[in-house]
């Protein structure tokens, strides 16, 4: 199950949302080559990740900032980027271009942070920009509860697209972040929930001033929660998908996707 899609439509080009999937990509595939060479993409994630233990020990600051442009997988890359491409435009929309731009950095870094504070001894890299989308995704909780997303829902050869509230799958998926984080203690790998959690939650607190400005409660009130304009309708009918086999390029190794 997985959102790919909402009704709330942008009322601006999203140029920032777009240029930070391109550069997310572009920066993948420059070291995706590295996948089928395990010391040099170890190398590689030992300059660029974030390492909490590295940042215990006074340096390796800068993985603070550029784990975000990092993915360990190609199904990595297109979750993180599904998501961004689902909720960042109308943050952007909401915040201008430049303010979208260091609100997202801004998420990112806050996540980061968590992460360390989390683990600070931990010598398992950090990479991925889901902290940074954790971010946008509180935002859009705060903004546009009731906005609806439409999921896909998968059972074994069944296809099924949902319209649920974006509070709800965002509500779950927040909810599942700090369980999961909970009971990933002292795991040596795998995904960073509390950089999610820790961007989530530096999101919701730095819109919540663009939301008050617009009333707060009473924003929600003359909107009844929705987009504060007409929803995006899709005709949705039965879907004829051909199965096939998938096969996810790029080795697992212990790293924490964020």
């Amino acid at each position: 199950m997985f959102p790919i899609r909402d009704h709330n439509p942008s009322g601006r080009t999203p140029y920032v949302t777009y240029a930070l999937i391109i550069a997310n990509t572009v920066i993948f595939l420059g070291y995706w080559v590295l996948f089928t060479d395990p010391a040099a993409l170890d190398a590689f994630f030992e300059r660029w990740a974030l390492f909490p233990a590295h940042i215990s020990q006074g340096y390796g600051y800068t993985g603070i900032l550029t784990s975000m442009f990092l993915h360990g997988g190609v199904m990595h890359l297109f979750g993180n980027m599904l998501f961004l491409f689902i909720f960042g435009d109308n943050i952007e929309d909401m915040l201008g271009h430049l303010r979208y731009l260091l609100f997202y950095l801004a998420s990112g870094v806050a996540a980061a942070l968590l992460q360390y504070l989390a683990d600070p001894g931990s010598a398992v890299p950090t990479v991925g920009a889901s902290g940074a989308i954790a971010g946008v995704m509180g935002a859009y909780l705060l903004l546009f509860p009731k906005a609806r997303v439409d999921i896909l829902i998968i059972l074994i050869i069944i296809f099924k697209v949902l319209p649920i509230p974006a509070w709800l799958l965002l509500a779950v998926w927040f909810g599942l972040q700090i369980f999961s984080g909970i009971g990933s203690a002292g795991a040596e790998g795998g995904v960073a929930y509390w950089a999610h959690v820790g961007g989530f939650v530096a999101g919701l607190v730095m819109i919540a001033p663009v939301w008050l400005a617009r009333g707060g409660p009473a924003f929600w009130n003359r909107t009844h929660g929705q987009p504060p304009h007409p929803a995006a309708k899709y005709a949705i009918g039965r879907t004829h998908i051909p199965r096939a086999g998938t096969r996810q390029n790029g080795r697992k190794g212990p790293w924490s996707g964020v």
